[in-house]
C-alpha cells in the first residue's frame, strides 16, 4: 500500500523534531517573481502563490465539438478550485492539428477552434480571475513552398495583419552544415538544440525577432493572453526570451519555459543517478540568461518524483545539503513543478508518472514550493475515459490545504525522513505549516510521525488511523474512499489528507 498523509499545523512553534532535520533556502537570489500590472490591464496576480492548469491533452483537438468552447465551460470549476493561471494549446494554425507544427502564425483558426471561439474563451477566463497563458511555439515554423531544390524553405503570409510581413525566405532559418535539408542561411550558433521536424528559426536575425515580437503584441493586445509557454525553449538562447519577454508581458507575468533537460541515468543498471546537479545547473544558466523573466518547468523534479514513487525511493527526493532533489531544490521561485504533461502522459505516454499513484505526485508539487501544474487528462479525465472523481477530490483538498497554510512557490522546507519507503517534510506557510508523509510506512522508527503529530494535538482527541480507515474524532471527519480521500473540513484548523493505492 502506498499513502500520502498531509497534516495541516497552523502553530509553526509547537513543531518538535528529533535528530537534526535541514532547513532549507527560500528562494534563488533574485529569481522571485511578483505582481504587477501590464498593459491592458490584465488580471493582477500574486505570483508567490500561483497555480497552473494545463487545459489540453495531446488529442484534446479532437475533441467532440469545440475545444475552447468546452474549456469555457470548466472555468467555474477552475475558479473554485483555486487556479489563477490557464495554460492553453497553440493557437496559431498547424502542419500537424495539435498545434506545434505551425505555419501561418496570425491563422489563429485551429483544430481547437476559431479565432473568435478563442478570443470569447480567453475573456470568460479573465472575467473569473484567471489568466490565460499562450503555448508559443518560435523555435521552429512549418514553410508553404520549397525551393528550387526541393526544400521546404519558402514563406507565406496569407493573413492581413499590422506589423512586418512573415513572408520569410531561407535566409530566416538558421543553418546546420552542409547537410541541412532546409537550406537555411541564417546563423546556427544562435541556436540550441536543432529540432529536425521543422526550419528552425534563425532568433538572432532582428526581422525575425521583429516579426515575432508583433505576432506576441497581437496575441496580448487583440486576444487577450498575458502570459506565454515557450515550447521547446532549450532550442534557441534564452537570452532572446528575455527581449521576447521585456517587449510584451513583462517579466511580472507566470512566463515558462519548455527546458526538457537529459537527467543522469548513470546510477547502479543504469538507474537514474542520485545527484542530478548537471540538469538543474542547465536550468539555471537557462533562467540567468533570460533575465530571470521566465520561469522553466522543473523536469529535474519530475524525475525523481517519478522515480521515487515508481521504485519506493523516497530517499531520492532529498539531496546531498538536505534540499529537495529537483530544480524547486535551488530555485524554487524559479519553478514550475508538475505530475505530467501532454508529452510525459496523455496518449504519447514519453515519460507517464505511475497512473496508480498519481495522488502522490500531487500530494507532492501541492504541499511544497515551486509553482505548481495540473494536468487536465488527471482533473477532467481523456476521450477514452471519464475523470477519476477521487482523484479530482484529492487534487481539491491538496489545494484547499495549501491555501489554508498559505504554501508559497518560494515557501522554505524541513525534510525529517527521505528513506526508501518513508518521506517527511515540512513546509513553512504563511499562515502556518503543513506538514506531508509520503510512503508506505506509517509510522517513522525512533522519533515517528506520532511524535510529530502529538504536539499539534495536545488537549484534543487524538487522531488514530489505520491502513485504508480514518477514525472520526471532534477534530473532524476524513473518509477514505476507493483508494482515493475526500474530507469535511476539521475544527481547529487540523487537517489529515490520505492518497492512497495497493
Amino acid at each position: 500500500m502506498v499513502t500520502a498523509q498531509v497534516q495541516l499545523q497552523p502553530d509553526s512553534s509547537s513543531f518538535t523534531g528529533t535528530s537534526e532535520p535541514s532547513r532549507t533556502w527560500r528562494t534563488c537570489e533574485n529569481a522571485a517573481v511578483h505582481s504587477s500590472a501590464p498593459a491592458l490591464q490584465p488580471v493582477q496576480h500574486d505570483l508567490t502563490s500561483a497555480v497552473m492548469f494545463q487545459s489540453f491533452g495531446w488529442d484534446s483537438w479532437q475533441h467532440s465539438s469545440c475545444f475552447y468552447q468546452y474549456l469555457q465551460t470548466r472555468i467555474p470549476e477552475l475558479q473554485a478550485a483555486g487556479v489563477s493561471h490557464v495554460w492553453l494549446p497553440p493557437p496559431s494554425h498547424s502542419v500537424s492539428p495539435q498545434g506545434y507544427m505551425p505555419d501561418q502564425l496570425y491563422d489563429l483558426s485551429s483544430a481547437y477552434g476559431s479565432q473568435q471561439q478563442l478570443v470569447d474563451c480567453v475573456a470568460a477566463l479573465k472575467a473569473a480571475g484567471i489568466a490565460a497563458v499562450a503555448d508559443i511555439v518560435i523555435n521552429h515554423r512549418c514553410a508553404d513552398e520549397q525551393d528550387e531544390r526541393g526544400r521546404w524553405n519558402c514563406y507565406h503570409d496569407k493573413v492581413p495583419h499590422a506589423g512586418p510581413s512573415l513572408a520569410w525566405s531561407k535566409w530566416a532559418i538558421a543553418k546546420y552544415g552542409s547537410g541541412d535539408m532546409f537550406g537555411g542561411l541564417g546563423r546556427a550558433d544562435s541556436h540550441g538544440a536543432c529540432w529536425a521536424g521543422a526550419p528552425n528559426l534563425d532568433h538572432s536575425n532582428p526581422e525575425v525577432r521583429e516579426g515575432l515580437v508583433a505576432w506576441l503584441r497581437h496575441l496580448q493586445n487583440d486576444i487577450g493572453f498575458e502570459a506565454w509557454r515557450f515550447d521547446f525553449a532549450r532550442g534557441y538562447s534564452s537570452k532572446y526570451v528575455r527581449s521576447y519577454v521585456d517587449s510584451t508581458t513583462s517579466q511580472f507575468a507566470l512566463n515558462v519555459g519548455e527546458v526538457w533537460v537529459d537527467l543522469d541515468w548513470s546510477g547502479p543498471g543504469g538507474t537514474l543517478a542520485a545527484d542530478q546537479n548537471t540538469a538543474r545547473q542547465k536550468l539555471s544558466q537557462w533562467c540567468e540568461g533570460a533575465g530571470h523573466r521566465a520561469t522553466v518547468f522543473d523536469f529535474v523534479t519530475k524525475g525523481v518524483l517519478t522515480e521515487a514513487v515508481r521504485q519506493t525511493q523516497y530517499w531520492r527526493l532529498r539531496d546531498a545539503h538536505g534540499r529537495p532533489a529537483g530544480f524547486v531544490g535551488w530555485c524554487p521561485g524559479q519553478s514550475v513543478t508538475f505530475v505530467d504533461n501532454h508529452d510525459t502522459g496523455s496518449s504519447q505516454q514519453h515519460w507517464p508518472f505511475p497512473a496508480d499513484r498519481l495522488a502522490l505526485g500531487y500530494a507532492y508539487i501541492l504541499t511544497h514550493p515551486g509553482v505548481p501544474c495540473l494536468f487536465a487528462e488527471h482533473y477532467w479525465g481523456t476521450r477514452q475515459g471519464g475523470a477519476d472523481a477521487d482523484l479530482r477530490d484529492t487534487i481539491n483538498a491538496l489545494l484547499k490545504a495549501r491555501r489554508r497554510c498559505g504554501i508559497l512557490s518560494s515557501s522554505s522546507v524541513m525534510i525529517t525522513a527521505a528513506d526508501d519507503d518513508l518521506y517527511v517534510a515540512t513546509v513553512d506557510g504563511q499562515h502556518g505549516q503543513l506538514t506531508v508523509k509520503l510512503g508506505p510506512r506509517w509510522v517513522a522508527r525512533g522519533w515517528g510521525w506520532q511524535r510529530l503529530v502529538v504536539p499539534f494535538m495536545t488537549g484534543y482527541p487524538r487522531h488514530v488511523a489505520t491502513a485504508g480507515r480514518a477514525s472520526t474524532t471532534s477534530l473532524g471527519v476524513i473518509l477514505c474512499l476507493a483508494g482515493q480521500c475526500t474530507l469535511a473540513w476539521p475544527s481547529r484548523s487540523v487537517l489529515t489528507v490520505w492518497a492512497q493505492s495497493n
